[in-house]
């Protein structure tokens, strides 16, 4: 048999763990690729694909949901099979893969958050923003969580954009909301909810903010919402200002935000307003739940890197309040067998190719894309050119490999392996169920879709709760 991998007698057998964005750019790379002739199996730990679109993107923000048109596309090509709910390390584990499959792709993302670090982080009423947002998208993991709305205040903690969404869903108004895909529990809770003030607090200023134009933008076209911003705050020290050179993101954050504060209020029922130069220093609980924050005013200082960090002043305050959400950036998570860096929290690698560790011996045949490739940063679309890139990397690396076994080559050959442990896996077909299911019921209520939010009800309704 020829040694060559990638031709019609070998096709390149490719596992792709996850199946979000990063994920779903991987595969269409592969696909077009010339002359070669691959097939690709993507694992996924919840019955449902496509990632952060389904999970982590606002239900007010329908339009950026389309782009699952392109994975679609790519889960319904002949030389691809979708395996939802299976988790590697239970179902499957580490050496499964590495004998079933050439190449691996990790598309695993950063699942978890990064923490604070102060005094009273975990009373009750603080959460992770991860968290709240998984619970109004219907994530399976959070969707029995239950956040008590019952104080006029909350704070939000960071400004990035998950801040923002966060911020704006806990405002905007209901009628608008029942219009999306947001889940039902979450839309119940917000009907009653007495929240009246979002408070968002940024460690350094104006010009730093990692929010994008079109996020910060959109609070001033909210219904029945005043945004305050303190002019006073929005007087740029000479660093900061000469930082805006050459950063038009950044100059028009600014922009908009000195359009923020030049509005008068109008004595709108909620508001949003945008602290900055403020970090939280210490939350304050009575009978175990958060009641108030205390926050440190801050100023900006030069760093070792030429950039300019936030130091704390020594001047402080207390805010009410009663939920408390950080959005302080997201961490990856070890995945079973496979190296990580502890400090950055990432899946250690050079141009995509997976290392023993940092500074570490390249482990041939195993790659990462996406956000445990580089760290979470970047929009959905940042994905696409970083999955190109790894994928450049395999191809050049397929001369290299001697590849799996040829009677572990069989496309069929994983499905009797998951069959013979007893894996209830969720193939596309099964997710086309529930899909449109969940369209169907959205029809009825006029909306883009009603969610199922538990893996359960998932099983029953693609047929598959007899293999439970």
């Amino acid at each position: 048999m020829e040694h060559r991998l990638g031709n019609a007698d070998r096709p390149v057998r490719i596992a792709i763990v996850g199946a979000g964005p990063a994920a779903f750019y991987a595969a269409e790379a592969l696909l077009k690729q010339p002359d070669l002739i691959c097939t690709i199996d993507f694992f996924n730990r919840l019955p449902t694909p496509f990632g952060l679109v389904r999970d982590g993107v606002a239900p007010d923000h329908q339009s950026i949901k389309a782009v699952t048109r392109i994975y679609e596309k790519i889960a319904e090509h002949q030389r691809v099979h979708y395996y939802g709910n299976v988790t590697i390390g239970r179902d499957l584990t580490h050496a499964d893969l590495k004998q079933y499959y050439d190449q691996i792709i990790y598309a695993v993302g950063a699942q978890s958050d990064r923490q604070m670090g102060i005094p009273g982080e975990d009373l009750a009423g603080s959460y992770p923003a991860t968290a709240f947002v998984g619970w109004y998208n219907g994530h399976c993991d959070y969707s029995q969580l239950t956040f008590k709305l019952d104080h006029p205040r909350v704070v939000v903690i960071g400004n990035g954009n998950v801040a923002m969404d966060v911020t704006r869903i806990l405002v905007r108004d209901l009628a608008e909301l029942a219009k999306t895909d947001i889940a039902d529990h979450a839309l119940a809770a917000l009907r009653h909810s007495q929240v009246r003030e979002v408070v968002v607090l940024g460690r350094r200023g104006p010009a730093q903010a990692a929010f994008t134009n079109a996020e910060i933008k959109e609070f001033g076209e909210l219904a029945g919402v005043d945004v305050i911003v303190d002019p006073a705050e929005m007087q740029l020290d000479e660093a900061s200002e000469e930082s805006l050179a050459g950063h038009r993101v950044a100059t028009n954050n600014v922009q908009i935000l000195r359009s923020f504060a030049e509005r008068a209020p109008v004595g709108a029922p909620r508001r949003i307003v945008l602290r900055f130069l403020a970090s939280p220093v210490e939350l304050i609980g009575s009978a175990g739940r958060v009641t108030s924050v205390r926050i440190e005013r801050n100023e900006l200082v030069p760093d070792d890197r030429g950039g300019l960090r936030a130091q704390g002043t020594g001047e402080f305050e207390l805010l009410e309040a009663g939920l408390v959400l950080r959005s302080v950036g997201y961490r990856s998570i070890p995945l079973a067998g496979v190296p990580f860096d502890e400090q950055r929290a990432i899946i250690p690698n050079v141009a995509g190719r997976v290392t023993q560790g940092p500074g570490g011996a390249v482990i041939p045949g195993e790659y990462v894309v996406g956000w445990a490739k580089r760290g979470p940063s970047g929009v959905i679309g940042t994905n696409k050119p970083d999955s190109i890139a790894t994928v450049a990397s395999m191809v050049a690396d397929l001369s290299t490999l001697r590849g799996i076994a040829d009677e572990r080559r069989s496309p069929t050959a994983i499905e009797q392996l998951l069959k013979a442990r007893r894996s209830v896996y969720f193939t596309y077909q099964d997710w086309k169920k529930l899909d449109a299911y969940e369209l169907a019921r959205g029809i009825e209520q006029g909306r883009p879709r009603v969610k199922v939010t538990n893996v359960a009800d998932m099983l029953k309704i693609a047929g598959k709760a007899h293999e439970v």
